[in-house]
């Protein structure tokens, strides 16, 4: 790629960062007449999209119009984003994101309503809050259809895939952990597939098939392969070249080298946040935080975009906000000396379990949502001064039913088939609840006397004090077999486990400041000429708010689809 951007270094559009809002953004501009590139720092494409869910929150969408609408939409998101987004920014993103959805589906990407899954949305006490969500999920698709591109593809997440080989959509992970109905035959229709497919087994261990984040990058990379557009790995943006106060361009390091890639029309910045910077995170996050918290993947996401445009005077905003999520540092049983955190999306409504601050109190109804969570352990932290990291408890029932952060439940991987180390430091573990508390430093007494009003709770049939179980979204982070309700059972049955949370995140949420057509914003408020962000590395479409499934990846492209189509001045999208 390095000879070819030398030969030929100027296109229409210089897009930086090659996850799906990018990706979505080069296809629109290719669609639109331009030309245009993009250019990726690591040696994979896909980014922090590619190890995502897929998921995509649109509102009112072609699936849903039974039960949705607009009007809606927009008093749910102007609720929850508690008017700290303008209103024109929100309409722009409903209407807008349906016309997108319909681009993809034009160009092969996908989505549907998986009845199975019915996410709900994740502040059900809000007006407009759908019981069974707004979220879409991709179809999987045949990996082989990438050729060669395939193996450039950023692999899932060993917690996407059975014995870490095996794609599984959502629903049939779910179901097997679960153990749903007809989940034995489903384990056995996927073992049979991987295991007949002889001929993809000597290229690859990794599944022909392709899932989750996986699925909606490959979908997406497969329409830029159909249409030529170049894609420039090992390709760091450095600066962005300016000319008469207007962006003509980007410098970048290809391959060690220092390049210009010109720009007649723009740069779209699509390249992440900053949450993989240090100094970064020190600098603007509330908390402090290590990388290492973090779920999105390393090294990848240091800032880039953020540094270029305040060196032109862009105007900033939400820089200390970040889509919280509880995470567990996990170490690796085939990698020495590695460990990873994995995030804790649904683990916490799941019976036999709490969490409790470094004091041994409760504080948050465990079965919120993920972002939610994150946000009460700052709030607790403030208040008490002891949260940052918390714990989650549980007793040998959970062990052995139910999965934590890409540990197999106990029934599958039971503890003597653990590394000998891990129960007595990651999987703090204890035949009594006051040694367990003496294991993790909290007051023994406080402890107990914690598990065993959750306890009381639990009999009652009732959380009295922060209603665990109590909404529609709690109920569907619970176990749908475990009677009367999904979300509480007693933490009761020895040995008890205890496993620290750290305040991980899914990325950085604040950026250049931008308006409705993904124009990045000087100070003085008027739009930078070429210049546009989408995604993490631009300030966040919903403010500090997290509306629901897919609300990320749902905004990072529809506004890479609304800033190619003001680049090439497409009449097609709906007005604001």
């Amino acid at each position: 790629m390095l000879a070819e951007l030398l030969d030929n270094p100027n296109y229409d559009v210089v897009v930086v960062g090659s996850g799906a809002g990018g990706m979505v953004a080069s296809i629109r501009a290719h669609d639109l007449g331009l030309r245009p590139i993009v250019i990726e720092k690591s040696d994979r494409y896909g980014g922090t999209s590619a190890v995502s869910g897929s998921g995509l929150w649109i509102p009112n969408n072609i699936f849903i119009k039974d039960r949705d609408s607009d009007e809606a939409a927009f008093e749910y998101l102007k609720t929850t984003t508690k008017g700290k987004v303008a209103d024109a920014m929100i309409w722009r993103y409903i209407r807008s994101s349906q016309r997108m959805l319909q681009f993809l589906i034009e160009i092969g990407v996908e989505y549907y309503l998986n009845p199975a899954l019915k996410y709900p949305d994740y502040h059900p006490e809000a007006p407009g809050a759908l019981p069974e969500g707004r979220a879409l999920f991709v179809k999987p698709m045949d990996g082989s259809e990438l050729g060669e591109e395939y193996f450039n593809l950023r692999e899932s997440y060993p917690e996407f895939k059975l014995l870490d080989r095996i794609t599984l959509d959502l629903d049939e992970g779910g179901a097997m952990i679960m153990k749903a109905p007809g989940w034995q035959l489903t384990l056995l229709k996927h073992l049979l597939r991987y295991g007949f497919d002889l001929r993809w087994r000597f290229k690859t261990h990794r599944d022909r098939r392709l899932g989750h984040g996986n699925a909606l990058i490959g979908r997406l990379r497969r329409a830029m392969v159909r249409r030529n557009i170049p894609l420039a790995l090992k390709t760091r943006m450095l600066t962005l070249d300016t000319a008469d106060g207007k962006v003509t361009g980007v410098v970048a390091n290809c391959n060690g080298r220092e390049i210009r890639i010109g720009a007649s029309k723009g740069v779209i910045m699509a390249s992440g946040g900053y949450e993989q910077s240090p100094e970064l995170r020190a600098k603007y996050l509330p908390e402090k935080s290590e990388v290492s918290w973090s779920v999105t993947p390393r090294g990848n996401n240091t800032g880039d975009a953020l540094l270029a445009a305040q060196a032109l005077s862009a105007d900033t905003e939400f820089l200390n906000e970040a889509w919280w999520a509880p995470s567990i540092e996990v170490p690796s049983p085939k990698s020495p000396n590695m460990t990873r955190n994995h995030g804790i999306f649904f683990e916490r409504g799941l019976p036999h379990s709490l969490c409790v601050n470094q004091l041994g109190n409760r504080f948050v109804n465990e079965a919120c949502s993920y972002h939610r969570f994150g946000e009460a352990m700052m709030v607790d932290r403030e208040k008490t001064g002891a949260n940052v990291p918390c714990w989650i408890v549980f007793d040998s029932r959970f062990r052995k039913k139910y999965p934590l952060g890409g540990v197999l439940p106990g029934g599958a991987k039971p503890d003597w088939m653990l590394p000998p180390n891990w129960p007595a430091t990651f999987f703090n573990k204890a035949n009594t609840i006051y040694e367990l508390a003496a294991k993790i430093g909290v007051p023994a007494d406080t402890l107990q006397s914690t598990v065993d009003r959750f306890n009381g709770f639990v009999e009652e049939g009732e959380d009295k004090d922060f209603g665990r179980g109590g909404d529609f979204y709690n109920l569907y982070q619970g176990d749908p077999y475990h009677k009367p309700n999904p979300c509480l059972g007693t933490v009761a049955k020895p040995p008890f486990y205890a496993v620290r949370l750290d305040l991980g995140d899914l990325g950085s949420k604040g950026g250049p400041k931008i308006d409705e057509n993904a124009r990045v914003l000087d100070r003085s408020g008027k739009p930078i000429p070429g210049l546009y962000a989408v995604g993490n590395c631009a300030a966040a479409v919903m403010g500090d708010a997290y509306p629901g499934a897919g609300v990320t990846l749902g905004t990072t492209m529809t506004f890479g689809f609304l800033a190619a189509s003001q680049i090439g001045g497409a009449n097609d999208v709906n007005p604001i």
